[in-house]
């Protein structure tokens, strides 16, 4: 976002070489440059607010306080996006032009149907499995002996990078024909109990669903410890009403611990829905999205970067923001209405 600011300036502020910075003493200069800036900018708002007094005065204050953070946001955020839709409204190489081309081929090539394909599913598969599994632990270590260690068990893996993870379950999908010695552990359970090794991550669309295990095992972590959270903020008078009019099981459950966490759950549901649109780590770690196992963030890389097509993949770019859209705006107006 820095050099996207810097690069904004009037041509002639900085010199050439430094708005490049490809040397190491350039950049230092561009970070300096950039702190300089931000001293500066931060220095005069406040100069600026400290002219206006009484209650019109604070909402100029509040506007001169918010102003550097909309220009941030419009030069790193704004300013990309729209060249973004841009360059997707040209050629698949970004040829001038205006086409639809690109968006005519995200539709109807069979490989880019079966990245939108692959996207689906996770969308579908990992937010209500990761949700639904960080629920039944929650509810089932809480307020038991050894609750915090258990919680620690499956968060674990919310330290681990993405990278990491996929690292670690490659090893374990690791594949050796049955008659060798096993280093994945998979196969080398299978191969224990006497059945013939499998290729994991060859075979579609079994590869597919085994990369979303990885994500599952990941985000389980984090919907527990939220609806863990959700759950201890249920009132004792509730339960202790619902027990006395003879309501427990999976009754509590339905019409008690279910409808006070509701908030929770659809911030959990939404924000690991955002995460795995955006998925690329583990795709590109595991299978570089070979296989039939790519999906739109792995694309829009490869089109972007390998294939020589800026074109298609900010096609791609612009369809997953599209996408990530009514999702953010479910969770808006749900919160609202709890507000």
């Amino acid at each position: 976002m820095v050099s996207s600011v810097v690069q904004a300036l009037p041509v002639g502020i900085l010199p050439e070489p430094l708005l490049r910075a490809e040397s190491t003493g350039g950049k230092f200069l561009l970070m300096a440059f950039a702190v300089l800036l931000f001293a500066a900018i931060f220095g005069l708002v406040l100069f600026l607010a400290s002219l206006f007094k009484g209650r019109e005065g604070e909402k100029v204050q509040g506007f001169l306080f918010a102003l550097p953070a909309i220009f941030l946001l419009a030069v790193g955020l704004l300013y990309p996006a729209i060249l973004t839709i841009i360059q997707s409204l040209r050629g698949r190489s970004g040829e001038a032009g205006f086409s639809l081309d690109n968006y005519v081929q995200m539709f109807t090539q069979p490989e880019l149907l079966t990245v939108l394909r692959n996207t689906a599913l996770w969308v579908v598969l990992v937010p209500f499995l990761a949700t639904a599994i960080g629920l039944l632990y929650a509810i089932l270590i809480d307020r038991a002996r050894g609750e915090a260690f258990a919680k620690a068990l499956i968060f674990l893996p919310m330290a681990i990078s993405m990278v990491g993870a996929g690292i670690i379950w490659k090893f374990v999908y690791q594949y050796k024909q049955t008659e060798r010695p096993q280093i994945g552990l998979l196969n080398g359970v299978l191969k224990a109990l006497g059945f013939e090794t499998q290729q994991f991550l060859l075979d579609a669309p079994l590869n597919t669903l085994m990369l979303i295990v990885v994500m599952v095992w990941i985000q389980a972590g984090f919907a527990m410890t939220v609806l863990s959270a959700a759950i201890k903020a249920i009132p004792d008078d509730i339960i202790e009403a619902a027990r006395l009019d003879g309501v427990s099981g999976f009754r509590m459950f339905r019409f008690i611990t279910l409808p006070s966490i509701r908030s929770a759950l659809v911030v959990v549901l939404t924000t690991i829905g955002i995460g795995t649109l955006k998925v690329f780590d583990i795709v590109r770690t595991m299978t570089a999205g070979q296989f039939d196992t790519s999906v739109v963030a792995n694309e829009f890389y490869n089109q972007s970067f390998r294939y020589n097509a800026p074109g298609l993949g900010a096609a791609l770019a612009v369809l997953l923001f599209i996408l990530v859209i009514p999702i953010v705006t479910y969770n808006i107006v749900q919160m609202r209405k709890e507000a």
